[in-house]
């Protein structure tokens, strides 16, 4: 079987059709005609499985010893019934102008017509097939199994189509239920279980409540600097004219308001405020010292625009090298990149524009009493201004000892880096996950509902769980009884006061007592539907697939011996009993019987298999032919089974040996070459980490070279991310050093300002460390963030450093007064940008710990790493000015030699 399958076409949500009044044959029927058909043509919907049903159907179950006794074969009988159970057209008669179709009816209408069927005729009379056969209105062989909260039910897992939307298919869905209701029996339920839509809905409703939340303290941040309700709302309103005005590019782009373009918007309130903040600040400041509000507004604009622009553009650098990234990871993260640099593109043209126009009708020049009674505010702000001036000024007379530290700093990159957990992404609290077991291959449907059953005892038992859906036969192509799923719901994070994780360490231990199950307990992931889904997985490749095994249970107990690992499987465990007939070809040769015939017959005896359709209506039903269940219940019963030969019939040990043997369920291949699959969830052991000590396991089995790891899933996809990660922040480094060179016309100044970028680095490691995170796909956007973030403030120091020196003040003196009169928004921003980070930091609700990995890495990059680079820009920008004029005075020199000569 060749399947196609798309990561992005899910099932999305199952539906559960039940019924107190009616068996399950009619609740399937009922299930397919009035649910799974109308459903198909809602708009989204791709696939619909029906698990858990019995589709009814016709059965034949021949009696082998009436066959042997009337000397039948059961290619006879298939072939008797095929013939007589027929709608054949015969042509057309023509007469007179007209045209009618000849058509012969042999249709069965019944079982009772079809016991009736004459198959053969023996001595001059007739054999009937009710003589030789059980032939019922039943069911199909049931293969897989349905179960909510204890009752057998039908389930239909509905897929919906790649590239469309989850909430919005399940909108249509949820609307097309509820008007079938109407026409359904009263009695017949339809439950929705698994709906991959409540979790986004409930994400995204947080991140609104923390984007809401983030720029009321953003502007809160600003009235505690500026003391004014004027100046605050000025500030303020940059939040909702950027914001909104982002929707209007999302729409064009035909993006959604989903988890990834909310989070972009969130985290960009507390950035799309810094341009109005140091536009508002360098005009208030003018304000204060006497200019009129409309002078000092123009003026206060041109003096900060170039800074403005430089911060700006040289933010979004940052984040459009991040739309280009390749792989699932950049399809996921394009709409994240370019919703932030469009929100910051808007709050650029609103700090120029709307901010400026503000300022020059709302603020006021100071009373004559508030200057000789300056206000608490202001007696802060003038105690920060002095402090700063005097850090600045020692910073100058000890510059190589603040290169010291700076360097001693960035070192700490490297042990910090090794401490720190290497994952993909956080574990989210989903309120749900799977158990899924695997039993003893060979094992009936029965088997495995009784266990599942016994399982699901102790599963209730369990703190917070509501609900539980048990599901069999759904996974490997939907025939495959020995595979049990078991969907667990537990009450939503809101109202309890424990994580999942407590709730799933405590089934790993109910589930300790049964190791031969191979219980695994996983988070729902993305993908769906049935099968199990380790948090970490890889391939053991090479020729020999015996050795393939014995390398795979050393591998598994060197695993199971390292703490972190749990519910470790791998392919090579599954091995599917055999009973394989051996046939004797030069006694089949002589009896006229070809391997063929006798494995035809073998499909058809004890698999069955639908050799025709009993017409009902408009309806068609299957007819299986098969033997007895007491004729195919073992090998004994298998020997007598007969075969037709070129004499008559014979029974089948006269050709054939069985033999008893155990076989791989599966044989994978990779590239042409033997792969054995190995997987493993992780208890409190990040990815990167899981990683590592598996390679170090192979290290120490010392393969042959012909036999390889491959790792794939999320470790997979966690080594593409580092390599695309890393080149996207090269290019934006790039881009933002030839911004900032155009802008400073100059190839000093960008280095100067960037040099405090990798100072951020340690204490972002530090902050995730400290907060007991790990650096993932969504810290390490963050580090874009931050990087983005900490350069502004070494451009309004640089920009107007340059500025007093043109007026012509000396260096030193320069330096002091630009980093002290810049000190105000520079802590502004920095304020205002934590403080929209602190409702996403500290969420508790669903998608919370993605969201605050983030904003972990922001907070504390920004605020434990803002002294020293605070520090070292002026250090550095004296440092390269002295080493500038060292070069001028060397050329002068040089060229001064020449002159002589």
């Amino acid at each position: 079987m060749v399947t196609r399958f798309d990561t992005t076409a899910v099932p999305v949500i199952t539906l559960v059709v039940s019924s107190d009044r009616r068996d399950l044959r009619e609740v399937t029927e009922l299930a397919r005609k009035q649910v799974l058909e109308p459903l198909q043509g809602v708009a989204g919907v791709g696939q619909i499985q029906l698990t858990g049903g019995q589709r009814r159907a016709f059965n034949v179950l021949l009696d082998a010893d009436a066959l042997a006794a009337q000397g039948l074969s059961i290619q006879q009988v298939r072939q008797a019934i095929e013939q007589q159970n027929l709608e054949l057209p015969g042509g057309r008669l023509e007469s007179s102008g007209r045209e009618e179709v000849l058509r012969t009816m042999a249709r069965v209408q019944d079982a009772r017509e079809l016991r009736r069927l004459v198959v053969a005729e023996r001595q001059g009379a007739p054999v009937l097939l009710g003589q030789i056969a059980e032939v019922e209105d039943g069911t199909e062989d049931p293969r897989s199994l349905s179960r909510l909260d204890g009752e057998n039910a039908v389930a239909l897992v509905v897929q919906k189509q790649a590239g469309t939307n989850t909430v919005e298919v399940v909108d249509a869905i949820e609307k097309r239920i509820a008007g079938l209701k109407r026409s359904l029996p009263g009695d017949l339920e339809v439950t929705p279980i698994r709906d991959a839509s409540r979790f986004i809905r409930r994400s995204i409703h947080e991140v609104e409540l923390h984007l809401v939340l983030g720029a009321l303290l953003a502007s809160v941040s600003v009235l505690l600097f500026m003391g004014s309700l004027r100046s605050t709302l000025i500030a303020a309103l940059a939040i909702p004219c950027s914001i909104v005005t982002t929707f209007a590019v999302l729409n064009a782009l035909d993006y959604t308001l989903n988890n990834f373009t909310l989070l972009a918007l969130t985290l960009a309130v507390g950035i799309v405020i810094d341009d109005a903040i140091v536009v508002l600040e360098n005009v208030y400041r003018r304000v204060e010292h006497g200019e009129p509000p409309v002078q000092a507004a123009i003026e206060g604009t041109r003096e900060i625009t170039l800074a403005v622009f430089a911060t700006t553009l040289s933010l979004i650098v940052i984040f459009l090298p991040t739309a280009f990234m390749e792989g699932r990871i950049g399809r996921f993260w394009r709409s994240f990149g370019i919703t932030t640099a469009f929100s910051i593109g808007v709050s650029l043209f609103v700090s120029l524009t709307l901010t400026p126009m503000l300022c020059s009708r709302l603020l006021k020049p100071p009373k004559p009493k508030d200057r000789q009674r300056p206000s608490l505010v202001a007696r802060l702000n003038d105690g920060l201004d002095r402090g700063y001036a005097w850090l600045v000024r020692w910073s100058l007379n000890w510059r190589w000892l603040v290169v010291a530290l700076s360097l001693a700093t960035v070192a700490m990159v490297v042990p910090l880096g090794q401490r720190i957990g290497k994952d993909f992404i956080p574990k989210d609290d989903t309120s749900e996950f799977m158990v899924v077991l695997t039993m003893p291959e060979g094992s009936s449907l029965e088997a495995s509902s009784a266990m599942a059953a016994r399982i699901e005892g102790h599963l209730r038992e369990l703190r917070g769980v509501e609900r539980l859906f048990t599901s069999i036969g759904a996974a490997r192509g939907g025939d495959d009884v020995t595979e049990v799923q078991i969907y667990v719901q537990v009450t939503d994070i809101e109202h309890r006061d424990y994580p999942l994780d407590a709730v799933q360490k405590q089934a790993r231990a109910a589930l300790r007592p049964y190791p031969d199950l191979r219980p695994s307990v996983q988070d729902l992931g993305g993908m769906g539907g049935g099968g199990r889904k380790t948090q970490l997985a890889f391939s053991l490749r090479g020729p020999d697939l015996e050795q393939l095994g014995e390398y795979t249970a050393t591998l598994m107990a060197k695993m199971a011996e390292s703490p972190g690992f749990v519910d470790i499987d791998s392919s090579a465990a599954v091995r599917k009993p055999e009973v394989r007939v051996k046939i004797d070809r030069d006694r089949a040769a002589d009896l006229g019987v070809r391997a063929g015939e006798i494995a035809a017959a073998l499909r058809t005896m004890v698999g069955g298999e639908p050799i025709s359709k009993i017409r009902e209506g408009a309806e068609q039903y299957d007819l299986w032919l098969r033997l007895r269940p007491e004729d195919r219940r073992d090998v004994d019963s298998l020997r007598g089974l007969p075969i037709q030969a070129r004499s008559g019939l014979i029974r089948l040990e006269a050709l054939a040996e069985f033999e008893r043997e155990r076989g791989p369920a599966q044989i994978d291949r990779l590239g042409r070459i033997r792969q054995v699959e190995l997987g493993a969830n992780l208890d409190g052991l990040p990815l990167g980490d899981a990683v590592a000590r598996v390679q170090a396991m192979i290290g120490e089995m010392k393969l042959p070279p012909e036999y390889e790891v491959v790792f794939t899933g999320r470790a997979k996809t966690m080594s593409e991310t580092i390599t695309n990660f890393l080149g996207a922040l090269a290019l934006s480094f790039l881009f933002m050093y030839m911004v900032l060179a155009a802008q400073f016309e100059s190839l000093l100044h960008p280095v100067t300002i960037m040099l405090s970028l990798p100072l951020s680095l340690p204490f972002a490691l530090l902050s995730l460390m400290l907060l007991g995170d790990t650096l993932n796909i969504y810290s390490t956007f963050g580090v874009f963030m931050l990087f983005g973030i900490i350069k502004k403030n070494g451009i309004l120091q640089v920009d107007y450093t340059n500025t007093l020196r043109e007026r012509g003040e000396a260096r030193d003196a320069a330096i002091v007064e630009a980093n002290k009169t810049r000190l105000r928004p520079i802590l502004m921003t920095t304020i205002t940008l934590i403080a929209g980070m602190i409702p996403i930091a500290l969420g508790k609700g669903p998608g919370a710990a993605s969201r605050a990995s983030m904003a972990k890495v922001i907070i504390g990059g920004q605020a434990l790493s803002l002294l020293i680079t605070l520090l070292i820009v002026p250090v550095a920008y004296s440092l390269f000015d002295d080493a500038g004029n060292a070069l001028s005075r060397a050329g002068r020199r040089l060229r001064g030699q020449k002159d002589e000569v």
